[in-house]
C-alpha cells in the first residue's frame, strides 16, 4: 500500500522553488552515495523554470555531482528540440548548458521523426539501456518532478487517455484532442516505480483541481494525477499559498 503523502506548502513560488531545489541537491548526494548515480525524470511547462534556474546557480551548481546525474524527460510536446514549447529546451536554456554535465549523461524523449508511436519505441529503448531495465519490469527512476494541470493532467496523462490504462509499456504516445497535438509521456506504472515523486504546483488557477486530487474522490480517469502512488517510494506535494489555500491542511 502506498504511503500518505507528504504535503508542504511554502509561501510563493521562489520559496516552493528553493525547497524544490534543496530536496534535489540532498536526495542527489544521498543516491550518488548509495548507487554511484542519480537518476531523474525531469517535467515541463512553466513551474519548473524556477528550480531550474536555482539548479544552474550556486549552491546547486557546485554542490551536485553532476557527472553522475542522469536526465530524462517524463514527458515531452512533439515539437523540435529548439521549439519555445519544447521541454527539453526549458531545461537545456535554464540549467543543463549552466552546469557540468556531460552530453552523455542528458537524455531527451526523441522528437526528430514524424511518428509520434516509434519515438515512444525509441525512448523505452532509450530508458531500458541506461537505466538497466530488464523485459517486463520498470525503471525506477530516483526523482520525478511532475506538475498538475487544471484539468487534473500530469506529464501527458490527460482526462480519458488511453495511456491511464496502459500496463505494457514505458512511454506512450498520446494525443491531446483539446490541443490538437501529440505527446509523449511515462506510463503510469513508470510513474508508481519511482523512488521519490515531487509534484511542483503554484497559483491560484490550481487551488480548486489541487484540492479534488488531494481531498476529492477518487477518480482518476477525470483526474489522472491521482494515479501517481509510489508503490515502494515517496510522494511530496510542493505548493504555494495561493494553490494550496483551498485545502483542509491549511
Amino acid at each position: 500500500m502506498a504511503a500518505e503523502p507528504e504535503i508542504v506548502v511554502k509561501a510563493n513560488l521562489e520559496e516552493l522553488s528553493r525547497e524544490a531545489a534543496a530536496r534535489f541537491q540532498r536526495l542527489a548526494a544521498d543516491r550518488i552515495a548509495a548507487a554511484g548515480r542519480f537518476s531523474v525524470a525531469l517535467s515541463g511547462g512553466s513551474t519548473p523554470r524556477a528550480l531550474y534556474r536555482l539548479l544552474g546557480e550556486p549552491p546547486s551548481r557546485e554542490a551536485i555531482d553532476w557527472p553522475r546525474v542522469l536526465l530524462f524527460w517524463g514527458d515531452e510536446r512533439f515539437v523540435p528540440a529548439d521549439h519555445p514549447d519544447s521541454n527539453y529546451r526549458l531545461a537545456r536554456e535554464a540549467f543543463i548548458s549552466r552546469v557540468p554535465i556531460p552530453a552523455g549523461n542528458v537524455h531527451p524523449i526523441p522528437t526528430e521523426s514524424d511518428d509520434p508511436q516509434a519515438a515512444a519505441a525509441q525512448y523505452e529503448e532509450t530508458l531500458r539501456h541506461f537505466l538497466a531495465v530488464p523485459e517486463g519490469e520498470w525503471p525506477r527512476f530516483d526523482l520525478i518532478l511532475l506538475g498538475l494541470g487544471a484539468d487534473g493532467h500530469t506529464a501527458s496523462l490527460f482526462p480519458g487517455s488511453p495511456a491511464l490504462d496502459e500496463h505494457r509499456r514505458l512511454v506512450a504516445a498520446a494525443h491531446a484532442p483539446k490541443l490538437g497535438a501529440w505527446r509523449l509521456t511515462l506510463t503510469p506504472p513508470v510513474l508508481r516505480s519511482a523512488r521519490h515523486v515531487v509534484f511542483l504546483v503554484s497559483g491560484s488557477d490550481k487551488a480548486s483541481v489541487l484540492r479534488e486530487v488531494l481531498e476529492g474522490p477518487c477518480d482518476p480517469h477525470r483526474l489522472p494525477a491521482q494515479l501517481v502512488q509510489p508503490e515502494k517510494g515517496d510522494l511530496t506535494w510542493l505548493a504555494d499559498e495561493a494553490a494550496a489555500s483551498l485545502l483542509r491542511q491549511c
